[in-house]
């Protein structure tokens, strides 16, 4: 049975595109547009991640253009003057551990409104990016190899005392068949749905 790729590891990308704190400002633009990334880490000494240069921290040099001085805060003007990537970058950087969960890096993509994530490890040390579409992976799965999963590691998990039938179509995860008590049933829902690759699930279960 094929495992479910419950990590960080399992769906990130390993070449990653970084540059230093000196980078100009015109190489850090000219590498997003070559390499067609929203980001690019910001590297120090043997590697370690000191920040994250977005498409959002080059824009206010061009949003600056033809506005009153004043009319620019702090963070505005300091963006718009910048020269190379220490300057421009955000610092510190968001990031996440490659044996984080699949979802906890969309969570925090989410809470952070940020599209990619550079994977470190436990001293800030760059092992891959992971984006929202890396993220997206999971729901390419193959719908036997998410029913596989569900029949021999979930449902063997949990209180059901009889066969059930699984099928899944598209992602979505049918089950049919007997179950125990109804107040199992939202576990047996919560459980399924966390399978990596699950759409949605609909339970066509009896019960005592």
């Amino acid at each position: 049975m094929s495992e479910s790729p419950y990590t960080v590891s399992d769906v990130m990308t390993h070449t990653v595109v970084a540059v230093g704190r000196d980078a100009s400002f015109k190489e850090v633009v000219g590498l997003i547009d070559q390499w067609k990334v929203s980001a690019l880490p910001v590297l120090e000494g043997e590697g370690r991640v000191v920040g994250v240069v977005s498409e959002a921290d080059l824009l206010p040099k061009e949003e600056a253009k033809g506005r009153d001085e004043e009319s620019l805060d702090l963070a505005e003007r300091a963006k718009a003057a910048a020269l190379t990537a220490g300057e421009l970058m955000s610092t510190p950087a968001v990031t996440v551990h490659a044996d984080a969960a699949v979802a906890e890096a969309a969570r925090i993509m989410a809470r952070r409104h940020v599209k990619r994530l550079p994977v470190v490890d436990r001293v800030g040390m760059l092992q891959g990016v992971v984006s929202r579409g890396d993220l997206l992976k999971v729901f390419l799965r193959p719908d036997e190899e998410i029913a596989d999963e569900i029949v021999h590691t979930v449902l063997t998990r949990l209180p059901v005392t009889t066969p059930l039938s699984v099928t899944v179509t598209d992602g979505v995860a049918t089950l049919e068949g007997a179950a125990a008590e109804r107040t199992y049933l939202p576990i047996v829902a919560r459980a399924v749905r966390a399978v990596e690759g699950v759409v949605d699930v609909r339970l066509e279960l009896t019960h005592r």
